[in-house]
């Protein structure tokens, strides 16, 4: 047995440290059932041996990789959905990858297939190769691939991940399309009061102050707001970035990437949508694993890295803890606590029938139905908030403005008479 120094990353964050096997893709596997994906795994006695610096890449193409970007998924549905037709075909996976890398039009992914290439004439498995390339292949999609070695079914393991980045594609579009009207307006809105703070009513200040009379109290509050603006204007911009900046450091911290995942999941109106999304991307993932072959504490690990919200893969991870201990995928799953009951039940039938691959599919066709009618309807929602809160900075600036005119006109009635 030889000793190997892994690192890899589980649902939670990176993790590393050592394991016993006669060889490194024995460790792969042992990992792989823990719920890690590795990243690297090595002989203890190569880990100190110091590695060759990667040449630098000429400037014209650094500049160019610069400006186009990292590897999108576009780029990446096109490699699963050409590699899975060149498989289909009979193509050799070297001599595949090698035509794809030839025709990518993006530097970076032509770089990773080139990197894919090598690892693999090196004798590396296909998805310790990916990943290598952790930066553009996710634990999910390694596990995937690794599945297709296991099974010998490497093309459709690639048309089921085309099929599931595209899903994830436009679920990613459809939030952007329905957040874009809130965002502008409440965008607006902000820089309507910072110019009517800095500008409308320095101007109605002088006016007032003639008046020598005691101001209603919404016009002090305004005065009062814009005098401190343009006093200490600097002041709240440093605060300002200040509180970007620790709020930014505080969230990628475990603690603080947990709490603001959870949070997500209680905010009105957006929070059922982002817990909607959550769950289709689970029962689709998780349903794409079983049809795969993949055992369901395997499945399960693979697919607490696909949710994208750090809390509900740390309830997912506890979930396949519970399944290696004897327990049931039902009662794992209502011990989790972030699984309605319409999925409790969906688990509970598939697992009396033997079923559950086609039931998570019929939830994830449920929740994503549902998700696109929550985004289209999601306008509708939010217009009632912005009204009220525009209606209620509106009647504030008009008291604040007008209050003293009336009382003034009030005023110079009663003395004329």
């Amino acid at each position: 047995m030889i000793r190997y120094a892994y690192t890899g990353r589980s649902a939670t964050g990176p993790v590393h440290g050592t394991l016993e096997g006669p060889n490194a893709n024995a460790v792969a596997d042992m990992l792989f059932a823990r719920g890690v994906t590795p990243l690297r795994i090595e002989a203890e006695a190569q880990v100190s041996t110091p590695t060759e610096e990667a040449p630098s890449k000429p400037w014209p193409q650094r500049l160019r990789e610069m400006l186009q970007g990292p590897v999108g998924t576009v780029e990446l549905m096109l490699f699963c959905r050409q590699l899975h037709t060149l498989m289909r075909s009979g193509v050799p996976i070297l001599r595949a990858l090698l035509g794809l890398q030839e025709s990518a039009t993006h530097p970076g992914m032509k770089a990773c297939l080139a990197e894919v290439r090598r690892s693999l004439e090196s004798g590396i498995e296909l998805s310790m190769s990916f990943a290598q390339q952790s930066h553009l292949f996710n634990g999910f999609f390694v596990a995937m691939v690794r599945v297709g070695e296991m099974t010998g079914r490497l093309d459709e393991v690639f048309d089921r991940l085309f099929k599931h980045l595209e899903f994830e594609m436009f679920m990613r579009q459809q939030v952007k399309s329905a957040l874009r009207y809130p965002m502008f307006v409440m965008s607006a809105m902000v820089i309507a009061i910072g110019v009517i703070n800095v500008l409308v009513i320095p101007a109605f200040a002088g006016v007032f102050e003639s008046f020598h009379a005691e101001l209603p109290l919404p016009t002090r509050i305004l005065l009062a707001t814009s005098r401190f603006t343009i006093d200490f204007g600097w002041l709240i911009a440093l605060m300002a970035v200040g509180l970007a900046l620790g709020w930014n450091a505080w969230r990628k911290t475990p603690e603080g990437e947990l709490r603001w995942a959870e949070f997500v999941l209680n905010i009105p109106v957006a929070g059922k949508i982002v817990r909607k999304a959550m769950l289709a991307r689970f029962a689709r993932g998780f349903a794409m694993s079983l049809k795969s072959g993949v055992p369901i504490e395997r499945a399960l690990a693979a697919v607490a890295q696909t949710v994208d919200n750090v809390y509900i893969a740390k309830r997912i991870d506890g979930m396949r803890d519970s399944v290696e201990r004897g327990e049931s995928v039902t009662r794992s799953a209502a011990a989790a606590g972030v699984f309605t009951p319409v999925v409790l039940q969906m688990i509970s039938v598939g697992e009396e029938t033997g079923a559950i691959d086609e039931l998570m599919e019929e939830v994830a066709d449920l929740y994503s139905n549902e998700v696109q009618y929550e985004l289209k309807t999601l306008n509708q929602q939010v217009e009632p908030i912005l009204i009220v809160f525009l209606g209620v900075l509106v009647l504030v600036l008009a008291l604040g403005v007008f209050l003293p005119m009336w009382d003034l006109g009030r005023a110079a009635s009663a003395a004329h008479s």
